[in-house]
């Protein structure tokens, strides 16, 4: 069994990157705002990527952020047992083993409960809308109850989390995850129900995505986890379920920090462009956005371990006469107040503007800033290619798909340039020039919609 031990509370810090000056009339401003939580639990064996302030602003050395004592989480697993798990009947194996090499990297005292999902949702253990608590006992109960999972009936996925979240509420946790398995689409429930599900427990606990085999619906797998701010991907071959229910829960028990906010304060006359993250995925954050007073706004980033993420933020100011400079917006790291409390300021960093005459510097682009810009457009680019391609769009997706074979090249993501070349032939990757191939795996072409939103960081 893999146990990870916790240890303190992780530190925050934030980095800002950008070219503060702008020319004579200029009103946009652009920053990477690069967010590093270190010191505090397990990244499940990935290395934390550095985030290097030498090119940045960085906030001065930042409180501790508060956190129960270990262990502070609580976890239910859904489990898709529709009828179509039994197609090969090896599926439905595979996912019984995956969810027990979960549960086995589950760490002693953390909560947690498995629910079986079909066009209803159902508590496999341990029952009576509780969860049970981790332990050698109560591992071997949930891995004796999974043997009674057969598969049998529709999809609804809305119900599997609104079940979770009835099990989850009561919890007196700091982190509260899902982890969410279905190998078809939600055909049982409508999507403006699944809507109003996700919309129902938003906030309420985080949760990952899963869709095994190549018969769900890539947008509603990707729309549960982007919705709950979890990852979602692909396991082709249910025989990589285990693995990757592994890696799911060990990054799941190395979380130690819930409910954080960016927190994005903003003088009068500067209006917001978009809040989004950018790595290690995209992830649009602007509608996303709860008032927390005058000119300030609260953006959901989730829980948080040993881990770096960069976010971009647009804002457009008041133009002003060569010389002048302001602060366009300070961003700061929040949890919400405890207790009728002020809310806590984990770290911040400023977004600043300054006029200037000096073309070289005004015209200039931060590398950060270039970089991520591209990538959002490689992760459009995708998607939009995908889609023409299926509308039978030929141009549209040649395109469409050459652009963005040119941006992964251009950029260093050569994860997504192999899957990209399991979609079109590559002649010219610097031009981004291509040929749909004539045929393509429905797994190649799932993968690379899966995981179109992944980014690489900035080349140091």
């Amino acid at each position: 069994m893999a146990n990870l031990s916790k240890s303190t509370a992780p530190r925050f810090s934030v980095d800002v990157y950008q070219n503060e000056f702008l020319p004579e009339g200029g009103r946009e401003v652009n920053a990477i705002v690069t967010v590093t939580s270190t010191g505090g639990g397990t990244t499940g064996g990935v290395p934390l990527p550095s985030a290097s302030s030498a090119s940045g602003s960085s906030a001065p050395s930042a409180p501790t952020a508060s956190a129960g004592p270990s262990p502070d989480a609580a976890v239910v697993i859904m489990v898709d047992c529709s009828g179509s798990m039994d197609y090969p009947p090896t599926k439905m194996r595979h996912a019984r083993d995956a969810t027990a090499a979960a549960i086995d990297t589950l760490r002693d005292g953390v909560a947690f409960a498995v629910v079986s999902g079909t066009h209803v949702a159902k508590e496999v253990f341990p029952g009576q809308g509780r969860l049970a608590v981790a332990d050698a006992s109560t591992r071997a109960g949930a891995k004796e109850a999974l043997r009674r999972l057969s598969a049998g009936g529709g999809t609804a996925i809305g119900t599997w989390l609104r079940l979770a979240d009835r099990l989850l509420a009561p919890a007196d946790v700091a982190i509260r995850h899902g982890i969410l398995l279905t190998d078809g689409r939600n055909e049982h429930e409508s999507a403006d129900a699944l809507r109003a599900a996700l919309d129902s427990v938003s906030g309420r606990f985080t949760c990952d995505a899963r869709g095994v085999g190549t018969d769900w619906e890539v947008k509603e797998v990707t729309g549960v986890a982007s919705a709950l701010l979890g990852t979602a991907d692909i396991v082709a071959d249910p025989a990589g379920l285990a693995e990757d229910f592994t890696r799911m829960m060990e990054n799941a028990m190395g979380k130690e920090v819930a409910d954080v906010s960016l927190r994005l304060w903003t003088p009068v006359g500067v209006e917001i462009g978009f809040v989004k993250q950018v790595a290690p995925a995209v992830e649009e954050l602007t509608g996303r956005r709860t008032e927390a007073g005058p000119r300030v706004g609260d953006y959901p980033t989730g829980s948080w371990g040993d881990e770096s993420r960069d976010y971009h933020v647009c804002v457009r100011v008041p133009e002003a006469g060569i010389g002048q400079e302001m602060l366009a917006a300070r961003v700061s790291l929040v949890l919400p107040a405890q207790g009728g409390g002020a809310p806590e300021v984990l770290s911040h960093g400023l977004v600043r503007a300054v006029w200037t005459d000096d073309m070289a510097a005004s015209t200039a682009i931060n590398p950060q800033v270039a970089h991520y810009t591209g990538q959002a457009e490689l992760a459009t680019a995708i998607q939009q290619g995908l889609d023409a391609r299926k509308s039978g769009d030929v141009d549209g997706a040649t395109a469409k798909l050459g652009r963005a074979v040119q941006l992964a090249a251009s950029s260093g993501n050569a994860d997504t340039a192999k899957l990209l070349s399991k979609v079109v032939d590559v002649v010219d990757a610097a031009t981004g020039t291509v040929r749909l191939k004539a045929k393509v795996a429905d797994a190649d072409e799932m993968t690379l919609e899966t995981r179109s939103t992944k980014t690489v960081r900035v080349k140091k």
